[in-house]
């Protein structure tokens, strides 16, 4: 049995370590944390449970090829119960709101009652929804991989697709939002996801929600964690916690294994980047190693910019707060350089085991780009304590302002910021997705082989737009199968 050894222990690394079980490898997982899954991670404050990753997971309809992996790691499966949230989110501009439901026709009534004078709009846009739920993450195999016959299925699976892409592939979702009057429904189409987005994201989005593939698993990110960790371990796998790597040991154009920071020399035959790329060509291995193509990314950052957030948690009385998620104005607030007016509110009220009997958790969340991270690791410690205090201290007032019924019934349970994903997972800028894949500017889409290395790989999130938890899990999957191509071998499961 050949070794590998697997940098990271998110759900990338996870992912390739199950898979490397499953295909007659003996691996060892590296994680530097404490606790495995890197961005798919929960904490409790105060008797309350805070989920920082899991908004909905994409693959969860049966039959799907993204479900066959997550069944395979055990993260769901029959006996995961999986919640059926209505809405999508909610807006509110000026004392009115739109939502968009799991329900295309009763989304499509409201938005017509609200805004009669965008009815062409409105009508093309949830007819392109339900085209755009046959929309399959293909992850069978990496398209590099892939042979006629695979694209020719891959197209009859998804042929609504074609219409979907020639109505809005050349247009972000602001250009997506400037298409209608009505101001709410502008708001609506334009608040959840970064402008700069293909409008086609944001479709494939909502429709993931509508067709039942983008349901949430039952006690958060942490405990699909844990249930993937379990499959691995029961496969034979071995996971390091606390064991963070130093080097890769490259000689003569090949790993011969890492350097865990305690000076510890562990050889393998093949080593596997699970990490931040830019960690993984940095400080892992020299940055002449990256992909030029990654690199004009880094170099650009207005061309592929990134996304973070500063997120706070609230405890607050679970009748108080009946929206699942609700996007709103308030009065402005100072966060370094900028002035932000528009904030998301989220209740986790759908699962009873976040929270004490009578309570529930709130989740707000304001979105952070590059220069927002510059202001947060501009800080001394002190300075960025009392930052997060005055800002979470606003953010509560307006929380209130909004929702009067909260007054006396809400309390901060925690606050982080982009410098959190950095400090814990190496996150380039404190981003949890990858690069954002503008109109007009292609994001690369990379094939997990080190040039000029023979034996190191890479499953990550920045290996194909727009990253997040089923491309980390797809990277995980295929850096296996790349693995397996070079032994000559296909992949068991």
């Amino acid at each position: 049995m050949k070794k590998t050894v697997i940098v990271g222990g998110g759900i990338a690394g996870l992912t390739a370590g199950v898979y490397a079980q499953l295909n007659g490898f003996k691996s060892e997982i590296y994680e530097k944390n404490p606790v495995a899954g890197g961005q798919c991670m929960d904490w409790d404050r105060k008797g309350h449970h805070i989920d920082n990753c899991i908004h909905w997971l994409t693959g969860t309809k049966k039959g799907t090829e993204l479900y066959k992996i997550w069944e395979t790691l055990n993260a769901i499966g029959d006996d995961v119960e999986m919640i059926h949230n209505q809405t999508f989110y909610t807006s509110k501009l000026d004392g009115k709101s739109a939502t968009l439901w799991r329900d295309l026709d009763k989304t499509q009534r409201e938005l017509l009652q609200i805004a009669p004078e965008d009815a062409e709009e409105i009508h093309k846009l949830i007819s392109h929804v339900r085209l755009a739920e046959c929309c399959e993450m293909p992850v069978n195999k990496p398209m590099d991989m892939m042979n006629i016959f695979d694209y020719i299925n891959m197209g009859k699976k998804m042929a609504g697709m074609f219409k979907v892409m020639k109505e809005y592939d050349k247009m972000d979702i602001e250009d997506l939002g400037n298409r209608f009057e009505n101001p709410l429904i502008r708001k609506l189409l334009t608040d959840y996801m970064c402008k700069e987005y293909f409008a086609s994201s944001f479709i494939i989005s909502y429709a993931t929600m509508t067709s039942g593939n983008g349901d949430i698993p039952l006690k958060g990110s942490l405990a699909m964690t844990n249930r993937i960790i379990k499959r691995y371990k029961e496969l034979g796998g071995v996971l390091h916690t606390n064991k963070p790597i130093k080097k890769i040991i490259i000689s003569h154009n090949k790993a011969e294994g890492v350097i865990l920071n305690d000076d510890t020399v562990v050889h393998a035959d093949y080593v596997i980047c699970a990490t931040d790329t830019a960690e993984t060509f940095g400080r892992l291995m020299d940055s002449s190693y990256m992909d030029k193509k990654l690199k004009v990314c880094y170099e650009n950052p207005n061309d592929y910019p990134v996304f973070s957030g500063l997120q706070m948690a609230f405890s607050a009385d679970n009748n108080l707060f009946s929206d699942e998620t609700i996007i709103f104005d308030f009065k402005p607030i100072t966060i370094g350089n900028n002035d932000v007016t528009r904030m998301s509110l989220k209740s986790y009220h759908y699962d009873p085991s976040f929270a004490p009997e009578g309570k529930t958790v709130l989740q707000v969340n304001i979105m952070q780009r590059k220069d927002d991270f510059d202001y947060w690791k501009s800080l001394n410690k002190q300075d960025y304590k009392n930052a997060k205090q005055t800002i979470a201290e606003a953010v509560t007032d307006r929380i209130i302002e909004c929702f009067p019924k909260l007054n006396g019934h809400i309390e901060l349970l925690d606050c982080w910021t982009p410098l959190t994903y950095e400090k814990y997972c190496n996150s380039f800028n404190g981003a949890y997705m990858a690069f954002i894949e503008k109109k007009n500017i292609k994001i690369p889409r990379l094939k997990g082989k080190v040039n000029g290395l023979s034996n190191v790989f890479i499953a990550s999130q920045w290996l194909q737009s727009p990253g997040g938890l089923p491309v980390a899990a797809a990277t995980g999957k295929f850096v296996i199968q790349r693995i397996l191509k070079k032994e000559g071998k296909s992949i068991n499961i």
